[in-house]
């Protein structure tokens, strides 16, 4: 089961932080969330029966849309900014 490599996850902190050191708002979990979902699509179009992984990819899925929803009614512009950053439907 794919892991974000340090370095990318460190370049996605940086990236979506609001301030430095920032590593728990809702555009960072979103941003770590999005990479990870990308890469376990990609685990399971060449591991179709890894019906384990599934679940985590859904849990992690449901997860992000959690998040996308708090911060679509807490700041409705950061969450537009974030969708179109991250090329996700919003």
């Amino acid at each position: 089961m794919p892991v974000i490599d340090k370095e990318v996850k460190a370049q996605i902190v940086k990236e979506f932080a609001r301030s430095e050191g920032d590593t728990g708002s809702a555009e960072v979990q979103i941003a770590l969330l999005t990479q990870s979902i990308k890469e376990l699509t990609e685990h399971l179009k060449s591991h179709k029966k890894d019906n384990g992984t599934r679940r985590g990819l859904l849990g992690q899925v449901a997860r992000r849309r959690r998040l996308m929803r708090y911060l679509k009614n807490t700041d409705s512009h950061r969450h537009h900014e974030l969708v179109e950053k991250l090329g996700i439907r919003g």
